[in-house]
C-alpha cells in the first residue's frame, strides 16, 4: 500500500466541533467555535481548548478563567460556523443567530440553550504552546438535555446528530458501530457447556 509523506502537521481527524460560549467581565456574551478540544483527565474531570491569543475570545478566557463547552448538532451546525468566522468585536452572536443564553450553575459564562449538552468550567491553567495557547479547566457541572433521555435514563446523543470537523467539512456522526468492549465480548451461546459432553 503506497502513502506519501507529508511534513509534520494536524491530521489528527475528524475532530470535535464545539462552541464555547463565554462573557466578559461586564456581562457582554460571546461565541467562539473550536474544533481543538478535548478530554483530558477523568479525576477531577478536565477538558481543554486551544485558542489562539489574536482571537478577540482569547482575552476575556484569560481574564475571567470561565467557559461552557456546548455540544453542536446538526441543527446548529450554521451558527457553528458562523462562529467560527465573525468576530464578536462586531456582533453580538446569541442575537444574531437567534440562540437562548441561559445561566450558568457555577460560571458566569451562558450556556447555549439549543446545545444537547452544555459543559462548565474553569480555567486552571495556561500553556503557551506557539500558534495557539491552551487552556486546561476543570469541569464544574454538566447539563443534559432532557429530550434525549430514554426510557432507562441513559443519555442518547446519537438522537441529536452531533457534528464533527475534518479538513474544513462539518460531518454529521450518529451511525452505531459497535458498543465499548463488543470485539472481545462473548456472543450468546459461546463458551456455554451442553448437557452430556
Amino acid at each position: 500500500m503506497a502513502k506519501e509523506i507529508w511534513k509534520p502537521g494536524n491530521m489528527l481527524y475528524p475532530l470535535p466541533v464545539v462552541m464555547v460560549s463565554l462573557a466578559d467581565r461586564n456581562g457582554k456574551y460571546n461565541i467562539i467555535t473550536i474544533a481543538w478540544a478535548g478530554t483530558v483527565c477523568t479525576s477531577p474531570p478536565m477538558v481543554s481548548i486551544s485558542v489562539r491569543p489574536e482571537r478577540y475570545s482569547y482575552s476575556i478566557l484569560k481574564e475571567t478563567g470561565e467557559f461552557v463547552v456546548n455540544l453542536t448538532t446538526s441543527r446548529l451546525v450554521r451558527a457553528a460556523d458562523y462562529c467560527g468566522v465573525k468576530s464578536g468585536r462586531d456582533v453580538d452572536k446569541f442575537r444574531e443567530l437567534g440562540l437562548t443564553p441561559l445561566q450558568a450553575g457555577s460560571v458566569s459564562a451562558p450556556l447555549i440553550g439549543e446545545s444537547p449538552v452544555n459543559i462548565e468550567c474553569r480555567v486552571k491553567e495556561i500553556i503557551p504552546l506557539g500558534s495557539h495557547d491552551l487552556f486546561l479547566a476543570q469541569v464544574e457541572a454538566v447539563h443534559a438535555d432532557e429530550q434525549y433521555m430514554d426510557e432507562n435514563r441513559r443519555f442518547c446523543l446519537e438522537k441529536a446528530r452531533p457534528v464533527v470537523y475534518s479538513h474544513g467539512a462539518y460531518l454529521a456522526c450518529g451511525e452505531q458501530l459497535g458498543t465499548f468492549g463488543y470485539s472481545i465480548r462473548k456472543k450468546p451461546g459461546n463458551g456455554r457447556k451442553r448437557k452430556g459432553v
